[in-house]
């Protein structure tokens, strides 16, 4: 069996050096040329080589992050493909940056940021034709891949897609903090006051449509209604 002509450290290089185009085609035609020079099918068999946890990325990123304090930061993005005929893992997908429906790949990441430094610690690919996993799943399994490696993060931070009454209850079963932004149609009622929108928080933050909380958990004795009462422990 012929040796690889190319590993991961050149792929790497590649990622690092272009802009705009991240293809196959793009990585063998920026290869340095000689009789060796790697084919865009050398860079597609690199990518299949890899395995399909993340324990690779872990490794790298372990060294630079403090467990014991930190954000962890959990969102999703859309790599667009918008000229994707048959392509795994391709599908269609509401983008922030498009703000619309669009054809590419939706990563999850999570990350591990002091205010400064911002280190990948985790990712999930998105493809429940074929995991039949939802991204709420997907983001509850990444907090507890974190929690079981030993993450004490003074906050859990996402956006309102993941705000649902499970995701924040799992947070909170871990001792952990969350920052999000809640929908104006949730009910929260975090001072035993009563009830009020979650789009005009006393005391929060934002716009009409949504509300920043801060909060270490919900309580179960709290009524549901609506799509959930987030409240204090």
């Amino acid at each position: 069996m012929n040796p690889p002509r190319c590993d991961d450290l050149d792929y790497i290089h590649f990622l690092i050096a272009v802009q705009k185009v991240f293809t196959c085609t793009e990585a063998a035609r920026c290869a340095p040329e000689g009789e060796r020079a790697p084919a865009h099918d050398a860079f597609t068999r690199l990518l299949q080589r890899q395995p399909p946890d993340t324990e690779a990325l872990w490794q790298e990123a372990k060294a630079f992050v403090d467990m014991g304090k930190g954000l962890l930061v959990l969102d999703d993005t859309t790599l667009d493909k918008p000229y994707a005929q048959k392509m795994d893992l391709v599908t269609y997908h509401w983008s922030g940056k498009h703000q619309r429906v669009v054809k590419g790949i939706a990563l999850l990441t999570l990350l591990w940021t002091e205010g400064k430094a911002l280190i990948p610690c985790d990712f999930r690919v998105y493809d429940k034709p074929q995991s039949g996993k939802t991204k709420n799943e997907h983001f509850q399994e990444m907090l507890r891949k974190a929690r079981e490696r030993g993450f004490r993060p003074e906050y859990v931070l996402m956006d309102s897609w993941y705000a649902s009454l499970k995701n924040l209850k799992l947070i909170a079963s871990f001792g952990w903090f969350f920052l999000t932004r809640l929908k104006s149609n949730r009910l929260v009622n975090p001072d035993r006051q009563g009830n009020s929108g979650g789009g005009n928080p006393t005391g929060g933050a934002g716009g009409a449509s949504e509300g920043l909380w801060a909060c270490p958990g919900i309580s179960d004795g709290f009524p549901k209604r609506g799509r959930g009462i987030l409240g204090d422990q």
